[in-house]
């Protein structure tokens, strides 16, 4: 195993003035062994690209007014980080004409693919930002272009990796370049084809980009820096009371991820598992803190674990003709989800209809619809949550289930998972 370290820092990292000289501070802690920065965009930027993109589609005005507020909010940081005439300002400027040239002409181009165009600008730009910062504090960083590492198939918003292909790149690119000593800043998020077209590896894929690299380079450990204390029974924005698990099996932290647990990326365990890598999720306000570890430890007793998963859609197929739901059907269903990129979070089939539990993205799944009513009949309940919980209680169950209409409910021996409704509780009228 080498020394080499992999450090992910997130929007929320870098959402400041402040953030920006926090994460410099605890880069400086570490700069005596070797260590690859994965940086996302600055936080709220990504769901800002996304809104250029979709007022680009309607072609109604507001994409290139909307692009420019966000370079100006990134000037703003430059300046105030003291990096006006350092070349940050002009190397952001760059990255934002590319993005004006895709809105110069008229959207015929897929949307996905576009997506993967503009919104990608985000990590370009706080990479930059980084890197400049990190010049000023004389720590001798590399920008590198992750695209010209991770190399991906051209399956635009959820890009599937060339793992021999990266390896190779990232061993020859970024390897030389740790050894003479350098601090290497890149993006996450994002990879390229082979045709040298943007693309990227879904939501919150930055997690995932520092696994690949962990995997790669065959890294010491990977560190993933969040506004957390490490990895917790619940999101705090929900529930009082929760508590940090200090140490989480591969196993553990795969099934959490699995079920929507949102600390980290789904994708970034196994590459980690396969070779035995450490991953520590750490509060960037105590940089001192190990936070949580997660690698290859025996499973423990966990207490509950809670995971909301808001935004879920139920879609209920049957056939038309009142036929059994069997197995040809099921063969023509699941290559339709397949095909449009539904994530499928639970499921039931009963003798004339399949249920499934889907995350809403409604153009996905209007797409997903047209195409399965030439067979099949659809019904849809929306605007539900998915509720589970690892290693349950009785008593926390039924907490759990108060106020709720319970559309759908799966029990295995240590999670049950629910999709619910909310409800008002009814009072008689006096």
């Amino acid at each position: 195993m080498s020394e080499i370290k992999i450090f992910k820092f997130g929007g929320a990292s870098v959402g400041s003035v402040d953030g920006f000289r926090n994460v410099g501070k605890i880069i400086m802690q570490f700069t005596d062994k070797p260590i690859v920065i994965v940086i996302s965009a600055l936080g709220k930027t990504t769901n800002a690209l996304e809104s250029v993109v979709k007022d680009y589609f309607a072609v109604n005005g507001q994409a290139k007014v909307k692009l420019n507020e966000i370079k100006e909010h990134h000037y703003t940081i430059i300046d105030a980080l003291g990096l006006g005439e350092s070349g940050c300002k002009e190397a952001i400027h760059d990255i934002c004409v590319e993005v004006e040239w895709i809105l110069d002409d008229e959207p015929n181009q897929e949307y996905d693919f576009i997506y993967d165009q503009i919104v990608s600008a985000g990590e370009m730009m706080s990479s930059k930002i980084l890197y400049y910062h990190l010049k000023s504090l004389n720590a001798h960083p590399e920008w590198q272009d992750i695209r010209d590492v991770i190399i991906t198939d051209n399956t635009f918003r959820d890009a599937r990796v060339d793992w021999n292909t990266t390896t190779v790149n990232a061993q020859n690119k970024l390897l030389p370049q740790l050894q003479n000593g350098a601090l290497i800043i890149t993006q996450g998020f994002i990879g390229s084809t082979t045709e040298n077209e943007t693309t990227t590896l879904g939501r919150e894929g930055s997690d995932y980009t520092a696994a690949i690299l962990s995997y790669c380079l065959n890294a010491n450990s990977m560190h993933i820096w969040k506004d957390v204390p490490g990895v917790l029974t619940g999101d705090p924005k929900l529930f009082d009371e929760v508590t940090k698990i200090p140490r989480l099996s591969y196993r553990e932290a795969t099934e959490m991820t699995y079920y929507g647990a949102k600390v980290i990326h789904p994708k970034t365990i196994k590459p980690l598992q396969n070779k035995q890598i450490p991953l520590y999720v750490r509060p960037f306000g105590e940089p001192t803190s190990e936070g949580t570890i997660i690698a290859d430890l025996q499973d423990i007793a966990y207490p509950p674990i809670i995971v909301i998963e808001p935004q879920q859609c139920l879609i209920h197929i049957s056939t038309r003709d009142f036929s059994f739901v069997a197995e040809h059907h099921l063969s023509a269903i699941f290559a339709l989800l397949a095909k449009h990129r539904l994530k499928v979070n639970m499921m039931r089939n009963t003798a004339i209809s399949f249920t499934v539990c889907v995350n809403q993205v409604p153009e996905r799944i209007k797409r997903f619809e047209d195409e399965i009513q030439i067979d099949f009949k659809t019904l849809r309940d929306e605007e539900l949550e998915l509720i589970t919980i690892r290693h349950y209680s009785i008593d926390l169950l039924k907490d759990m289930k108060k106020n709720k209409l319970i559309l759908f409910e799966e029990k295995l021996s240590d999670t049950v998972q629910m999709v619910v409704k909310p409800i008002q509780s009814m009072k008689r009228k006096h």
